[in-house]
């Protein structure tokens, strides 16, 4: 498996799973319908996991524009390799969402709330409030390229002796995403993820959908910009701190 085709599979096994559990939560006539936050916020970190371990040994998993992007400026990414891992991470991201739409059409047309089915493939604020909005969106990023780049340099001995978990070694990122989910998610929904947001809602946009209801368009900026600035000043600390 090429980097390229990994970052693809990646992707688009975070976005089935993840877009998954919101179609669960927010549609109608599922068995987990209305089931809550705790379970929006557990299957996407067990989505992230699930990528992780696939991904992670073919191109590092980063799954994410904004991690894509930190860890270049960092320098523990080629940046000449940042286009075709964006590109790979919009495809599978948009792959991703639209099985989601697929396997729960039934759901989506006994759903009446357009918001709802929106809400499936991309977020929203829960109060609109565009200064503190983009600010969550650019806190929570932070906070995972911060710590994704503090425990990709797996060195702690003097003679550079790498400690692995091999599959285990995916749950570390599981959980940061959900402790940002639980704990920073609420107000935005927390994209943390350009690819996450953007190419679903794209898909949101071209499918057929009874009482689509809003696009949500004006919004859709803030989780692009946001993530990418968390990413930025993440990587950023770290070049200055030991």
């Amino acid at each position: 498996m090429t980097p390229f085709i990994a970052e693809v599979v990646g992707t688009f096994l975070l976005i089935l799973l993840g877009c998954g559990v919101n179609a669960n939560v927010s549609l109608k006539k599922t068995f987990g319908s209305g089931s809550g936050w705790m379970v929006i916020t557990t299957g996407w970190a067990f989505a992230v996991y699930i990528g992780v371990v696939v991904a992670g040994p073919y191109s590092g998993a980063h799954m994410n524009p904004a991690v894509t992007i930190g860890l270049a400026l960092a320098g523990d990414f080629s940046i000449y390799d940042v286009p075709n891992y964006i590109i790979a991470q919009f495809i599978g991201a948009m792959l991703g969402a639209f099985f989601v739409w697929l396997i729960h059409k039934d759901h989506f047309d006994a759903t009446e709330d357009g918001n709802n089915k929106r809400a499936v493939f991309c977020n929203a604020p829960a109060i609109p409030n565009t200064v503190l909005n983009l600010l969550t969106e650019i806190a929570g990023t932070f906070v995972l390229v911060f710590a994704v780049l503090y425990f990709t340099d797996a060195t702690l001995t003097k003679d550079n002796t790498i400690i692995g978990l091999g599959s285990l070694g995916a749950l570390p990122v599981a959980l940061i995403v959900w402790g940002i989910g639980l704990s920073l998610g609420g107000t935005t929904g927390y994209a943390i993820n350009p690819a996450r947001d953007l190419g679903p809602r794209i898909v949101h946009a071209l499918v057929p959908i009874k009482n689509k209801g809003p696009y949500g368009w004006e919004y859709a900026w803030i989780p692009v910009l946001g993530p990418i600035i968390g990413g930025v000043l993440a990587a950023l600390l770290s070049l200055g701190l030991p």
